[in-house]
């Protein structure tokens, strides 16, 4: 596939590099197990896109749940008083600890929750407590007692192919980082807490479907999601193999080497992005 124009706000399948119409994608998709939504998570826009997409997966399929990278699984009882119109919404953020779970303004993401509970679309908290991805990071999983481990499961190993993208994304070959490539083992401990998330997510996507067989929208950051790495990687480890992963866009054209960066990427209008400072320390 040569470079394909990519015009705003139109999708293109990136396999083929053809133009797909929204109402079509999103009747194909509506059958999947789960749709997995990427975001840099300081983009309006973006935010705004998903909540787009979620609407039309809804329009074809009513059985669905949402959830979120943000939230880990012991808030999913504040997420279950919010759906059902307990909280208002500085309550929610407060009973949540938005600040301290995520801390990026809680108005990118407010339309979304404002949607889910208008039309009763269950919320899912797909996180683990960060200090789980932390101490795996450090110590890996077999130093984690089995009750410790925020119903997580030990995640498949990472490819050669994801560690390089990680190590790629991350910096590269940069003189200023230990690791002096992505089989260094002084990239490990990067690696182990980034399948940690990866891994959290993608068991919380299976228990989600698991009951009732709903499609599940999954809103997580890209980079747990481009090019079949990272969830939806360990959601097939879990048998959850009918997943499609979408994204944003803000270039002109789609290369070669994006074919397999998802099932399809949407062309966002050139606007002014507003876009929020991100508060939140690294691994």
């Amino acid at each position: 596939m040569t470079a394909i124009e990519h015009k705003p706000g139109t999708w293109i399948v990136s396999s083929t590099g053809k133009e797909i119409c929204h109402d079509d994608l999103m009747n194909r998709l509506s059958s999947k197990q789960a749709v997995l939504l990427g975001e840099t998570h300081d983009r309006y826009d973006i935010h705004r896109w998903q909540l787009h997409v979620t609407a039309g997966l809804y329009a074809h399929n009513t059985n669905l749940v949402v959830g979120f990278e943000m939230f880990p699984r012991a808030t999913q009882p504040v997420l279950d008083a919010w759906g059902a119109g307990d909280l208002d919404n500085e309550a929610f953020l407060e009973k949540v600890g938005w600040q301290t779970v995520w801390g990026f303004p809680a108005d990118l993401y407010m339309p979304i929750f404002d949607f889910c509970r208008q039309f009763k679309i269950p919320m899912k908290a797909l996180n683990c407590r960060r200090p789980l991805v932390t101490e795996v990071g450090k110590l890996g999983w077999e130093a984690i007692a089995p009750e410790d481990r925020d119903g997580v499961t030990p995640a498949k190993p990472a490819t050669s192919a994801y560690r390089q993208y990680l190590f790629d994304i991350t910096g590269g070959g940069s003189p200023a980082r230990k690791a002096t490539s992505a089989e260094d083992p002084a990239f490990d401990r990067f690696v182990r807490a980034q399948q940690t998330w990866d891994r959290a997510f993608a068991c919380n996507i299976a228990e989600a479907h698991g009951e009732g067989g709903p499609l599940v929208v999954g809103i997580i950051g890209r980079g747990h999601l481009e090019y079949g790495h990272g969830t939806p990687y360990q959601l097939a480890d879990l048998g959850i193999t009918d997943v499609a992963v979408l994204l944003p866009s803000d270039h002109e054209q789609i290369v070669a080497a994006q074919r397999d960066i998802a099932a399809a990427m949407y062309r966002l209008p050139p606007i002014e992005h507003a876009v929020a400072k991100r508060n939140r320390d690294e691994v």
